[in-house]
C-alpha cells in the first residue's frame, strides 16, 4: 500500500481506518477509540503513526491487536539525531509498564 492509498483510508465517511506503524498497516475500523478516524484529538487515520507513537503510551502488543491489511510499500523517514535510539529505548520500556499496568488492574 502507497502512502496515497493510506491516505484514502482515513476513518471519515464510512471510509475504513487505516494505520500504518512500523511499515505494517493495521485496520482500526472497528475500534471505539478511532471513531470517524480520529483518535483522542492526537492521531488520524489513514496516516503513518510510527513516529509518533514513539511518544505514545502504547506498546506494540496494543497496536498488534488489530487486524493487519498490508504492508506500506514506502518506508518512514528515518529520524535523525544520535540520541534517537536511546529515545526508542525509553518508549519502549514505558510502554512495557503501561502494558503490565492496563494487563494487572
Amino acid at each position: 500500500m502507497t502512502r496515497k492509498e493510506l491516505a484514502l483510508c482515513d476513518g471519515r465517511e464510512g471510509r475504513a481506518a487505516y494505520v500504518a506503524v512500523n511499515g505494517t498497516v493495521y485496520d482500526f475500523t472497528d475500534s471505539e477509540l478511532w471513531r470517524e478516524g480520529n483518535h483522542q484529538d492526537l492521531h488520524r487515520a489513514g496516516t503513518d503513526l510510527t513516529a509518533e507513537l514513539m511518544q505514545a503510551p502504547h506498546v506494540r502488543a496494543v497496536i498488534e491487536r488489530f487486524p493487519i491489511v498490508g504492508e506500506l510499500s514506502e518506508s518512514a523517514p528515518e529520524a535523525g539525531g544520535g540520541g534517537s535510539k536511546w529515545i526508542a529505548v525509553a518508549a519502549a520500556i514505558l510502554l512495557v509498564l503501561l502494558a503490565a499496568w492496563l494487563l494487572l488492574r
